[in-house]
C-alpha cells in the first residue's frame, strides 16, 4: 500500500512540476491525503494557517519583484517558514517584510531563503521525493502521530514544524534523517510539556477496544478448537 502511495505521489509531483503549475514543492503531501482528525491545533487554528499560506502563495505569484524568485511556504500555528532562492539580499529582506503584511495574524517568520538562481525541476523533484520518504517513515513509528509533524524539503534540507514534546521532536528528527538524500534536518517546533489529556484518553480507549477484540478472537479460536 505504501509503495502504491509513493508511486502515485511521485507521478503527481512530476506532472505538477513539469506542467509549471504553482505546486507547493517539497511540502507535506501524504498528510494532505491522510485524515487530520488527530491535529493538535483547533479547527480555527487550522483554518487560520490555511488562510495564511493561501495568501502568501497568491501574493508571491503576483508580486513583480519576485518574478524570478523561487519561494515555498510552510505555516504552523501562525508561524511561517519561507524557503527558496532569490537574486539579491535586498529581495530576501523585502520578501520577509512583505510576507508579514499579507496576514496580520502571522506571529513569527523564519527566513531560510538562499541567494542564487532558482532550483531546477530535477532539484525540486528530489525535494518532493525526500518529503514523501520522510512522511512514509513517520508511519512506521509509534512515538508520535504523523499528522503532528509537518514536513518541507528545500535543497535536501528537511524542515519540521508542529506542536510536539521533546521526545516526539527528537524521534521526528531522527526518523527524517534516515530518508535517502537528506543533507540536514532543522526543527522549528512548538514544544509542549506533555501530550494533551484528550489525546491520551483517546489512545487508552483505542487500546481497550483492541484488547477486547483480541480477547474475543481468542475465545472464538478456543471455541472452534473444542
Amino acid at each position: 500500500m505504501k509503495k502504491f502511495i509513493l508511486s502515485t505521489l511521485l507521478i503527481i509531483n512530476f506532472l505538477l512540476l513539469t506542467a509549471c503549475v504553482s505546486a507547493i514543492q517539497g511540502v507535506s503531501t501524504i498528510s494532505s491525503i491522510i485524515s487530520v482528525s488527530n491535529d493538535r491545533r483547533s479547527a480555527g487554528e487550522v483554518l487560520d494557517d490555511k488562510t495564511i499560506i493561501l495568501r502568501l502563495f497568491n501574493w508571491s505569484n503576483k508580486d513583480l519583484i519576485l518574478n524570478n524568485a523561487h519561494l515555498n511556504f510552510m505555516v504552523y500555528n501562525k508561524t511561517v517558514l519561507i524557503t527558496g532562492e532569490v537574486a539579491t539580499p535586498k529581495i530576501r529582506i523585502y520578501t520577509s517584510k512583505q510576507a508579514q503584511l499579507q496576514a496580520p495574524k502571522i506571529s513569527q517568520i523564519f527566513n531560510e531563503i538562499k541567494l542564487g538562481p532558482s532550483n531546477g525541476l530535477l532539484s525540486r523533484a528530489k525535494d518532493s521525493t525526500i518529503t514523501i520518504q520522510v512522511e512514509l517513515l513517520f508511519q512506521n513509528q509509534e512515538v508520535f502521530h504523523p499528522t503532528h509533524v509537518q514536513v518541507m524539503t528545500e535543497d535536501q534540507v528537511v524542515y519540521l514544524m508542529g506542536a510536539v514534546t521533546k521526545r516526539e521532536a527528537d524521534m521526528a528528527a531522527k526518523t527524517a534523517a534516515k530518508a535517502k538524500g537528506v543533507y540536514k534536518v532543522i526543527k522549528l517546533f512548538d514544544y509542549i510539556k506533555t501530550r494533551p489529556k484528550a489525546e491520551i484518553e483517546r489512545d487508552r480507549i483505542k487500546m481497550f477496544k483492541n484488547e477486547q477484540k483480541t480477547e474475543l478472537e481468542v475465545k472464538k479460536l478456543i471455541s472452534t478448537t473444542k
